[in-house]
């Protein structure tokens, strides 16, 4: 398995397994490849969109961006937002521990001292994994569950 930058030629097999997991209920923001490219891809907000991958097949990807004022999420503007996806191919291999130490480099470097994952409160896999990475919870809208990590410099 390699991490590396994600780029719009990711963006196929981005999109397909984003849709499956759509299918198996596990999410429910867009999947098309054209929100996959404009949103982790291309988006304004991006800090870095890291993708895994072994023998050509994606294995999954984990998308950092800047809390901007009136985000969807209401994290506090110059946090950094955290979006992770693994391939349901791909599932406990270790895809969401090597994208985040890519993730964690690249939040350093941009000088965020936080990090917001919001979870839906039914995604018992998503909440592991985020406190398995140190994230902590630190509030609880209706029906999702937003866990902080301290970015240590």
């Amino acid at each position: 398995m390699i991490t590396r930058d994600a780029t719009a030629d990711d963006v196929p097999q981005m999109s397909a397994f984003l849709m499956r997991l759509t299918e198996m209920g596990k999410r429910t923001r867009p999947s098309d490849e054209k929100f996959v490219l404009d949103h982790y891809i291309n988006g304004a907000e991006k800090i870095q969109c890291a993708l895994a991958e072994d023998d050509g097949m994606v294995l999954g990807f984990q998308w950092l961006g800047f809390a901007i004022e009136g985000n969807e999420f209401g994290v506090e503007p110059g946090w950094g937002i955290i979006g992770t996806h693994v391939n349901p191919n791909a599932a406990r291999r270790g895809v969401g521990k090597a994208l985040f130490t890519k993730t964690l480099a690249a939040a350093k470097a941009a000088g965020l001292r936080k990090i917001d994952a919001t979870i839906g409160a039914d995604n018992a896999e998503g909440l592991g994994y985020y406190e398995a990475m140190g994230f902590r919870t630190y509030r609880t809208p209706a029906g999702k569950v937003c866990k902080r990590y301290d970015v240590a410099s």
